[in-house]
């Protein structure tokens, strides 16, 4: 027995296969959009399409853009000899947040994950391999997260790297600010350790 309209259905079942999103979300978000005045929810649509037909990939550095080339790219200022990688697009706005970064970023969409079948050719290397082929670039910085499949694929590619005559840098891992020492691990007290630097 259906107790919604097929379209009601529909709707929920498409923001449940948003990320995060359960069933009981999906569902109060349809409902949410269903109560939205008809000018709203057209608003919202467009947003979605507009979005999607405007929002492509950087050709330098493969994150999302409306432009030919994103704005940091562009930014004459940036330092273009050094380059961070990052899995996401969203790991780029977490490391602009700490304005300490002055150079460049290449999102490889992605982490290698046998598990989920995701090789090396599915995320961004080969494009990150024709940028350091340049020679211009002097360091690059592997920012992936600290898990499994980040730490693989920070290690696959500086072994690609290797042979091109460029420093590759991991970021440091160690206790985050505000916690406590008894409550780390072992791992994130040893690249602590690791990590260390004269004050």
């Amino acid at each position: 027995m259906l107790y919604f309209p097929a379209a009601l259905q529909e709707l929920t079942d498409q923001f449940a296969r948003l990320p995060g999103i359960g069933g009981k979300t999906a569902q109060r978000l349809a409902f949410y959009v269903l109560n939205l005045p008809m000018e709203e929810a057209e608003n919202f649509a467009n947003v979605i399409l507009t979005a999607k037909n405007t929002i492509h990939t950087c050709p330098v550095c493969q994150n999302l853009t409306d432009r030919e080339v994103c704005p940091i790219c562009e930014d004459d200022t940036r330092d273009k000899q050094v380059i961070c990688v990052v899995a996401e697009p969203r790991d780029v706005v977490a490391m602009e947040r700490s304005r300490e970064f002055s150079g460049v970023y290449h999102v490889l969409h992605g982490v290698i994950s046998p598990l989920n079948h995701v090789t090396q050719d599915d995320i961004r290397i080969r494009e990150l391999l024709m940028r350091v082929g340049t020679g211009e670039v002097r360091e690059v910085i592997m920012a992936t997260n600290p898990d499994t499949e980040g730490e693989a694929t920070a290690m696959y590619i500086s072994r690609l790297l290797r042979p091109m005559e460029v420093k590759v840098t991991r970021l440091a891992y160690g206790v985050p600010v505000g916690s406590q020492l008894e409550y780390a691990d072992e791992v994130t007290l040893s690249r602590a350790l690791e990590g260390r630097q004269e004050i």
